[in-house]
């Protein structure tokens, strides 16, 4: 017998040798029924996997908060989607089938690509071999077996020779159709209830542009029809959203054919933008930090030394200057490690905490530029604090309250955070990694915030705490992060000069709030619907003028607004003043100000508010000193 510790605490004895599967029919049919995989000892397994000794044991489900349970559901239904494919284009040669983070998608070598007629067909399919409730074998071969099983399949092949020799290689049956894959996977296919194919698309295998351009189906499935339903009005609602629709339809951005992913800011896009970046000018002075600007192309040498070479360089863009190699900078970092070098400073300097709105280029393929999500040049709002080992644990506490600040109560973001540790591309000594992510655990656990554990994924020069935003779709985006580093003060020789009167390392963090101001404001733009809060809208007011009596007054309380601050258009167009009201409704304007004979003779203005529709006639002054009012608070 071995001993079974499961997600509550509770101790189960088992056979050894049963199955995850035999122990989830023990603990509950209905759990055995809808279970789509597990975790033992942490690590994700199939539900066909044999237990052999004492373990902890986490059975998920699609409904499970881990996503792993929901990637075995996907990636099983990807496996679906590939048999329907086979049985309807017996030619098609297979590559690759993942779950993604909302759904899945397999990639096909096919004739020609995939029409709307042959998707419908395709789901059609899937939904037969749905019902047919077919058993999902796994099984594994040597690696000349498994060569010799998919001799019809190239890109089987080519993943199958790249595993290591001896290595039994791992397959899943279906039916008729049999597939490479680690898996995990449910037990049969009839466990998949409702299916969509969303999208089809050109996809290189590998995504590298020099290999064959493949195609790739997209698709969600679901356990509950009513599930699936209510994703598919989500996507119509983000479609509704999409922030280069929007981008377009406010005037806050385009994409010129001459700069593919070399984003151009319009005059209200700039508004907006500069509404974002005063709010963190102002809120980094409030708490303690200072500005700088760093070059954005410094030499070769500098990102050698940093070490960021190794890992941009393919993404760098390079030229020279007077025979010299310089890199366009990917990142800020290096720049802030050469300001601190330019002044000797002593312990009683630090923290020194210096932020820095710096541009970025990194070349992106151009499959994969998608609006401000995704560019070639963005500008990070950076800060590196430098600062006493003492200090670190109550720098890291204070900008967890600043992040926390930022993201709750200004933008009114539901946020997770992430832990996420040493990976296998760092540089540095055990001891050091054991120290930053020790305290990065200590910080977090003291101010007891919940986090997940992220394995492996830390900056190559130390671990970090990363921030997932949710926006009102539900949709995760990482932007924040915190990364404790003792390297690059290592590699730069950076020191400060201590109570003894010694020489010293500072210890560095690095962190951003927003990540990229462009994707932050594509992020909000989808958030808010391009409903921006008036504080940061870019027309905050447009003055409607009904007749052209009413238009010297107008032009009156536009300039007394702009006096004040406050971002304001004129409509004086020869319109009725219903339409100059859609059109302002459509722009999505906070406030419209009505302005006739009544509130001329007055000296008032009518009031139309985005939110709350007529509000009626008030004092010029009146409405002046409420939006003041509004923008300071930062009213949502």
């Amino acid at each position: 017998m071995i001993e079974i510790k499961l997600k509550d605490g509770s101790i189960m004895n088992a056979e050894k040798g049963s199955s995850i599967i035999e122990v989830a029919e023990k603990l509950s049919s209905g759990l055995a029924r809808v279970a789509t995989c597990a975790k033992v000892n942490g690590e994700v397994k199939d539900l066909r996997c044999k237990l052999e000794e004492n373990c902890e044991l986490n059975i998920l489900t699609f409904d499970s908060d881990d996503i792993d349970g929901k990637k075995a559901y996907w990636h099983t239904t990807s496996h679906i989607m590939a048999q329907a494919v086979k049985r309807l284009f017996p030619s098609a040669k297979f590559a690759i089938g993942p779950s993604i983070d909302n759904g899945f998608y397999y990639d096909f070598d096919i004739e020609k690509p995939f029409t709307d007629d042959d998707k419908a067909k395709i789901e059609v399919e899937m939904k037969k071999i749905i019902k047919e409730d077919l058993k999902i074998e796994r099984f594994s071969l040597p690696k000349k077996e498994a060569l010799e099983l998919m001799r019809d399949e190239p890109y089987k092949q080519e993943l199958i020779n790249e595993l290591p020799e001896g290595e039994e290689i791992s397959f899943y049956k279906q039916g008729d159709f049999v597939d490479l894959c680690a898996g995990p996977h449910l037990m049969s296919t009839g466990k998949v209830k409702a299916v969509k194919i969303l999208t089809s698309s050109g996809a290189y295998w590998r995504g590298n542009e020099k290999n064959k351009m493949l195609q790739r189906i997209y698709a969600i499935s679901y356990p509950k029809v009513s599930q699936l339903e209510e994703y598919l009005n989500l996507i119509e609602e983000a479609k509704k959203r999409d922030h280069r629709k929007l981008g377009k339809e406010l005037g806050l951005f385009m994409i010129a054919p001459e700069g593919p992913g070399f984003p151009f800011f319009l005059p209200k896009g700039m508004n907006l933008r500069n509404a974002l970046e005063d709010f963190w000018k102002k809120t980094h002075t409030e708490n303690g930090y200072v500005e700088i600007k760093t070059p954005i192309m410094l030499n070769e040498e500098l990102w050698h030394q940093s070490g960021h070479w190794d890992h941009y360089k393919d993404n760098m863009y390079t030229t020279k200057i007077d025979d010299v190699d310089f890199g366009i900078k990917p990142m800020n970092c290096p720049g802030g490690m050469i300001v601190y070098k330019n002044d000797m400073h002593s312990y009683r300097d630090l923290p020194i905490r210096a932020g820095e709105l710096g541009l970025v280029h990194r070349h992106e393929k151009s499959g994969e530029l998608n609006g401000l999500f995704r560019v070639r040049c963005f500008t990070q709002d950076d800060a590196h604090i430098f600062c006493t080992p003492k200090q670190i644990e109550p720098e890291i506490s204070n900008l967890m309250k600043f992040i926390n600040k930022v993201y709750s109560e200004v933008f009114g973001f539901e946020y997770s955070v992430e832990l996420s540790t040493r990976p296998d591309d760092s540089m540095g000594s055990n001891e050091q990694w054991e120290l930053a992510e020790g305290t990065l655990k200590k910080v977090l656990e003291k101010l007891e915030i919940p986090y997940e554990l992220n394995e492996g994924d830390g900056a190559f020069y130390g671990p970090k705490i990363d921030f997932h935003i949710k926006d009102c779709l539900g949709r995760s985006w990482q932007c924040g992060t915190i990364q404790l580093d003792f390297q690059m003060p290592e590699r730069f020789d950076l020191n400060y000069i201590g109570e003894d009167g010694e020489k010293h390392r500072p210890v560095m963090l690095h962190r951003v709030i927003f990540g990229s101001v462009e994707r932050f404001i594509g992020i909000i733009t989808e958030h808010f619907a391009g409903a921006f809060p008036t504080w940061l809208a870019p027309v905050q007011v447009r003055v409607l003028s009904i007749a052209d009596s009413h238009i010297e007054y107008a032009k009156k309380i536009k300039n007394e607004l702009i006096k004040q601050g406050i971002r304001v258009e004129l409509d004086s167009r020869e319109e009725k003043i219903g339409y100059k009201i859609r059109e302002a409704q459509l722009q999505k304007i906070p406030y419209m100000l009505i302005i006739g004979d009544k509130e001329v003779e007055a000296n008032a203005v009518g009031v139309r508010s985005r939110k709350d529709g007529d509000i009626g006639q008030m004092p010029a002054q009146d409405f002046i000193q409420k939006i003041k009012e509004e923008i300071e608070s930062f009213q949502r």
